[in-house]
């Protein structure tokens, strides 16, 4: 047997080894709170594994339903260590600037950008790239050193308006005159879809007997200048009228109504819900639908590659120029037309709409009609 006395100077020898690990565990876990709160190099930068998202309005359905939730929801199949900051506009540019010059000041590396004014955008998109952010501008094209752009070829939808209107007006189209209302001047969008449309119905109408650019593509002014069109030309002045965007054509089908203007073709953008429904009730003859999941899984995807420092030439098949730069990585994709003959097969077939929602008691006629359930 071990003797007393020894066993006591082992267990005091022990009990002194114990508390020396012990302090100095709590000193290691001191002191790593300690380094992480250290000097700017020591520490990770903030917005490291961020990605900026910038959206500019909540006005139009898409946005919050579709843009945002797809391109959150890809970039965390990508990334499980990333974050998206969000914001969105709300169709003021000065709030975007302060949201966007917040993320940069934050750390952020990489924003998608879908910009309220693209021309005002430019001085804070160069100041962050000269910080080392890189901006992708989404849907439309921001002025500046942008990296990249995600969007359609808005002069083929331009493009495919016009056409939609020749469609529907048939053999009057030579003969027909038609009143054009515009996108939103401080769009860059809006001008693309303007050229291709003109490039469409000019020289193949009688004459565009009225034409304006709807500022922040108001769907209460595209009514009262219709109305005005109505007063000012009588209602056989005109035969069609081309809308930019379905918001616009809400407010003309409304005024067209109240005039008792029947027959008269409306052409609009965007495959939103009460569009979709007045195909239906023939008072809205098309509408273009550019499918967002592709949009915007590949600006999501460009944000990815770009926070790793990844090549993003597979994802970039073609360029676009700005005012300020030309040359800029893009991927541009390709619109459809949907009438009331083909929605079953567009959008009704994508999932893009629920018939139970398209389809109200007052349409279950016409959605019987076409096979809608």
């Amino acid at each position: 047997m071990r003797p007393m006395k020894a066993m006591g100077a082992v267990n005091v020898m022990n009990a002194t080894i114990r508390r020396r690990v012990i302090v100095s565990a709590l000193t290691l876990s001191l002191a790593a709170p300690l380094a992480a709160c250290g000097s700017g190099d020591q520490a990770a930068p903030e917005g490291k594994d961020h990605i900026g998202l910038l959206l500019p309005e909540n006005k139009s359905t898409r946005y919050e339903k579709f843009d945002h939730r797809i391109i959150s929801r890809r970039i965390a199949a990508l990334c499980l260590e990333c974050t998206v900051d969000y914001g969105n506009a709300q169709s003021s540019a000065d709030t975007q600037r302060t949201q966007f010059e917040a993320m940069v000041k934050k750390g952020v590396k990489v924003i998608v950008l879908d910009p309220v004014d693209a021309a005002a955008a430019k001085s804070w998109v160069d100041s962050a790239a000269r910080q080392g952010v890189q901006v992708i501008a989404y849907d439309r094209l921001a002025e500046g050193d942008v990296k990249a752009y995600v969007s359609y070829d808005n002069e083929k939808i331009g493009r495919l308006q016009g056409e939609g209107i020749l469609a529907a007006l048939g053999s009057r189209a030579a003969t027909a005159n038609v009143v054009m209302f515009n996108g939103s001047p401080d769009d860059p969008n809006a001008p693309s879809f303007k050229k291709g449309a003109h490039a469409a119905l000019d020289g193949k109408v009688r004459k565009i007997v009225d034409e304006q650019d709807v500022p922040e593509w108001s769907e209460a002014t595209a009514k009262k200048e219709m109305t005005d069109v109505i007063n000012s030309r009588g209602p056989q002045g005109f035969d069609a009228v081309y809308s930019a965007n379905d918001g616009m054509a809400g407010g003309i089908a409304d005024a067209l109504k109240s005039a008792g203007v029947k027959n008269v073709p409306v052409g609009g953008q965007d495959a939103e819900l009460p569009a979709l429904q007045r195909l239906l009730n023939d008072t809205q003859a098309f509408t273009i639908y550019k499918e967002v999941r592709p949009e915007a899984e590949t600006a999501a995807e460009i944000a990815f590659r770009l926070l790793r420092g990844q090549s993003i030439t597979s994802l970039t098949s073609t360029t676009a120029d700005s005012k300020s730069k030309s040359g800029i990585p893009a991927k541009l994709f390709k619109a459809t037309m949907v009438t009331k003959d083909n929605l079953k097969d567009t959008v009704v077939s994508d999932g893009v709409v629920r018939t139970d929602w398209l389809c109200t008691p007052a349409l279950a006629a016409e959605c019987a009609s076409l096979g809608l359930k």
